[in-house]
């Protein structure tokens, strides 16, 4: 699953930290997520939708999906 974490913490000037403490999570966690090694869990995903003020789909993208699109 991909997702726009990275950027999205970016666009608010948040360390992974800042995202950790407010997820209420570890840093490597945010890590893990933003480098696609861990697909949060579907209350962590809504957790991070709240705290961007966004939909999970704005979030978080398919694979498989974006694949199928694209032929």
């Amino acid at each position: 699953m991909k997702n726009r974490l990275k950027v999205l913490r970016a666009e608010r000037n948040w360390s992974q930290a800042d995202l950790a403490d407010r997820l209420d999570v570890s840093r490597q966690s945010v890590n893990a997520i933003e480098t696609g090694k861990y697909d949060p869990s579907l209350p962590l995903a809504f957790k991070i939708a709240r705290v961007f003020g966004l939909p999970i789909e704005q979030i978080f993208t398919d694979d498989e999906a974006q694949a199928e699109a694209a032929e």
